[in-house]
């Protein structure tokens, strides 16, 4: 909700001559994106699922604690915005710690793990976690190509009115996000049974595979009753409802098949809105599911090749609504997605949309892509040139 209303606000305040002043933010469907650059592939990290959770991400944060504490110190500016940076940071340490023993396990122990493998007190790492939960804008894309086989891509957007550098013309906490991406293979026994796109500390999955099973994504969803409201009740002791992050990172771990899954992030009660987007393996085997607060979800969409509807695409409006014209993100990812067709689905195509401007953006972390019939979930690093929305 708040960047709906920061978005609103700049557009009103800037008059209406706005849109005539701003640089030509939007380009045709990209052909020639595709295959992206080496350099700008992400690393995969082992997690290790039976040794203790205290000691699993060990490895990785120990090598990222310096970006880690600056990516950490943006947050706590923010917070500074509105109360005095010293009651942040004892809010944080005297509050906000404690808050880890509330998560369900084995989440409460990697992040104590976690802050003690970086130094960085425990609250600000809980801080870091929760963040996530309300502050993910991206577009997310399920396809099926003509023979039934199924393809998932999702654009991670973050950063937005978070330190705007007016010499770079780019946002701060973008640029931090990056150095902290990480593919992660989630082990047990010696074999995968799950992989993920993190960022450095963050213990949750929003972009995730099940190999061989499904795939999943989540959008946030902007509402009056959004996440700062679940946390807020979480924080005083109303903890009725389950964190979305460790609600994906379960259902992709223990995923048995498309359609329980689909069941359960249905029904299964959340402290934030999002938008779940969700793969199979199988002809038809694709949803969007339009989540409230609570149990509630307001809408699935599901994927009908036979009626034409061979792929799904979701920003961070809801897709039976029109999007604001001032974030129109789907429009443009839309138009490439047919100008494409369905004879080209597959990583090239829709990397190519995903590259597109405005689908592209200055917010953009990365790019996933993800084929759960072969168990391929490759990310890359993204930048965005300027001109390239937003400002």
């Amino acid at each position: 909700m708040w960047y709906f209303l920061v978005l609103v606000s700049l557009f009103v305040l800037s008059g209406p001559g706005l849109a005539q002043d701003l640089p030509p933010f939007t380009e045709d469907c990209r052909t020639d994106a595709y295959p992206p650059p080496i350099k700008d592939k992400v690393q995969t990290y082992v997690l290790n699922l039976d040794m203790a959770p205290e000691d699993r991400w060990t490895g990785l944060v120990k090598s990222k604690t310096d970006e880690m504490n600056n990516l950490i110190q943006d947050i706590k500016d923010l917070v500074g915005i509105f109360i005095n940076e010293t009651e942040a940071v004892k809010y944080l340490d005297e509050l906000m710690a404690p808050l880890a023993d509330t998560f369900p396990s084995p989440y409460d122990m990697e992040l104590k793990g976690i802050a003690n493998a970086t130094g960085i007190p425990l609250g600000q790492i809980v801080l870091y976690n929760v963040f996530y939960e309300v502050f993910t804008v991206c577009t997310s894309i399920v396809a099926e190509d003509k023979s039934g086989d199924l393809f998932q891509a999702r654009n991670l957007d973050f950063g937005l009115f978070l330190g705007w550098d007016t010499k770079n013309k780019t946002w701060a906490l973008t640029e931090r996000l990056r150095p902290l991406i990480t593919n992660v293979d989630y082990q047990q026994g010696g074999k995968t049974v799950a992989k993920g796109v993190h960022f450095a500390g963050y213990v949750g999955v929003i972009t995730g595979m099940k190999p061989g099973i499904l795939g999943l994504s989540m959008n946030e969803r902007f509402q009056l009753d959004g996440g700062f409201i679940g946390i807020i009740e979480w924080v005083l002791g109303q903890r009725d409802g389950q964190w979305m992050g460790f609600v994906l990172r379960d259902a992709v771990i223990k995923a048995t098949d498309y359609h329980s899954t689909l069941a359960y992030l249905t029904s299964v009660k959340l402290l934030a809105p999002g938008y779940i987007i969700l793969g199979g393996n199988s002809t038809g085997e694709g949803a969007i599911i339009t989540r409230s607060v609570g149990t509630k979800a307001d809408n699935v969409k599901l994927m009908n090749p036979s009626n034409g509807t061979w792929y799904l695409v979701e920003t961070n409006y809801d897709n039976w609504e029109s999007p604001p014209f001032f974030d129109d993100r789907r429009t443009p990812a839309t138009k490439c997605m047919d100008k494409m067709t369905q004879t080209n689905v597959g990583f090239k195509g829709i990397y190519n949309v995903l590259s597109t401007k405005p689908v592209r953006n200055l917010l953009t972390t990365y790019t996933a892509l993800m084929h759960v019939r072969d168990g391929t979930l490759d990310t890359y690093i993204r930048y965005c040139p300027q001109p390239c929305f937003p400002w």
